[in-house]
């Protein structure tokens, strides 16, 4: 497996043809016990995973929420919306076929964000954001970020995938961040910085 940090730069992902991002995360109960706890873990947190695709410096389309096919041609796909974290794997994944992806745009950015009103990261256990290399009809894991425990952020920029001439490279960001909730505006200009 290749480790892929922060620290290394941008790799190229020039044999890789398909790359997955996944999202996966438990429900938390907090601090509350016996049925309250039992509650709050059955109906989990929503997060959400947003796959921002730019055209230079602008946002042109997105991947995720209620957007599963933002390009009409199967090039970049979003699973769907977990709203509560209990699937087993990866809760929510955007799928991108490089080759697919039509020249106009030129990078794409992953964001895991607590959208909606009410949710958080801290309402969620064990918070993964999981980087695969799909090529082949296979998937192998290249990258695996755990975002800190500290902090009341509620947005994540997990990596960049951009065009350098001919090839596809790939950056972790793991930088975080705070939103308004619900103002996709925000979000958008969350995925600029």
């Amino acid at each position: 497996m290749i480790t892929l940090r922060k620290e290394d730069g941008a790799a190229d992902l020039g044999g890789i043809s398909k790359m997955s991002v996944g999202v996966s995360w438990d429900p938390s109960a907090g601090t509350s016990g016996g049925l309250l706890g039992i509650a709050r873990r059955k109906k989990g947190v929503d997060l959400d995973l947003i796959a921002i695709l730019m055209q230079g410096a602008e946002p042109v389309r997105f991947a995720g929420l209620d957007s599963l096919d933002p390009l009409g041609n199967g090039s970049v796909l979003h699973t769907g919306d977990e709203q509560t974290g209990a699937a087993s794997g990866d809760d929510e994944t955007v799928h991108v076929t490089f080759a697919n992806v039509p020249t106009p745009i030129t990078s794409i950015v992953f964001v895991a964000a607590a959208f909606k009103k009410g949710t958080s990261f801290e309402k969620a256990n064990n918070v993964s954001f999981k980087i695969y290399d799909a090529s082949g009809g296979s998937t192998q894991q290249v990258a695996d970020v755990w975002p800190s425990l500290l902090g009341a952020e509620n947005a994540n920029a997990i990596a960049r995938a951009f065009r350098d001439g001919q090839v596809w490279k790939l950056e972790v960001l793991d930088r975080k961040g705070k939103i308004k909730q619900g103002d996709m505006q925000a979000l958008l200009r969350f995925a600029l910085a």
